[in-house]
């Protein structure tokens, strides 16, 4: 007996394409629901602009006040014009003429006395005529009573500096103090500044070279003048 079933009229083949369609209409129209609003007409009623009823605006009329010009000014004084008597005896300025001729009597005219300042001139130590004399080096020439000078300044620095301030105030290792000074036209020591790496060197230093004696003045072209001079202090702390 044959089947009156056509084997090829399947009709489960094609359903999940038709679940897919049916599914997808489904979700589209819940989200249709769910997003749907509805409003109230009295709330959304704006009524109708009725353009007739607008408001005419008077313009009021303004009237240019005219203000009236000022008045002229008043008419100057007239100047009041006093006559006075020609009384008054006015002396006359006689200009006297300054040229002269051969029966002008001259004058003869004092000597005029020209009083000489002296300026405080500052010659180098290394380059100046005489150079200042310190107390012991009165013998030989020039470069001499340099050489001996310098000697005697070290000499005297190194016996009254204290040397061990320096340990004190804290310092080691080499210390190096400039010195800076002048000997004026009376031979005095003058200007002492310090340089150095401590103030309290400093202020040794200064105090040492000012018991420095009272020199002999250098001169230049016979002339007392000062002399600036420059002396380092070097000397090695003691660890």
């Amino acid at each position: 007996m044959e089947p009156k079933k056509n084997p090829k009229a399947n009709v489960g083949r094609n359903s999940s394409l038709y679940f897919a369609i049916g599914l997808a209409v489904m979700l589209f129209i819940t989200n249709y629901a769910i997003n749907y609003k509805t409003y109230d007409k009295a709330d959304i009623d704006i009524g109708m602009v009725d353009m007739d009823e607008e408001l005419e605006e008077e313009i009021p009329l303004t009237e240019q006040i005219k203000t009236p010009p000022p008045p002229p000014p008043p008419p100057a004084a007239p100047e009041v014009i006093e006559i006075v008597e020609d009384e008054v005896e006015i002396e006359e300025t006689v200009i006297e003429s300054t040229e002269v001729d051969q029966e002008t009597e001259i004058v003869e005219v004092e000597e005029v006395e020209v009083e000489e300042v002296e300026e405080d001139i500052d010659v180098p130590f290394s380059v100046i005529e005489n150079v200042p004399v310190f107390p012991g080096c009165e013998k030989g020439n020039n470069n001499q009573k340099r050489d001996c000078m310098s000697k005697k300044i070290s000499q005297f620095v190194n016996k009254k500096f204290n040397t061990e301030l320096a340990s004190d105030l804290g310092l080691s290792g080499r210390q190096r103090i400039n010195v800076i000074f002048k000997i004026d036209k009376t031979g005095s020591v003058v200007g002492i500044r310090a340089r150095a790496p401590h103030p309290g060197l400093e202020k040794e230093a200064k105090r040492v070279i000012g018991l420095l004696p009272k020199m002999k003045p250098g001169k230049q072209r016979g002339k007392p003048v000062n002399v600036p001079y420059s002396l380092p202090i070097i000397f090695q702390v003691q660890d």
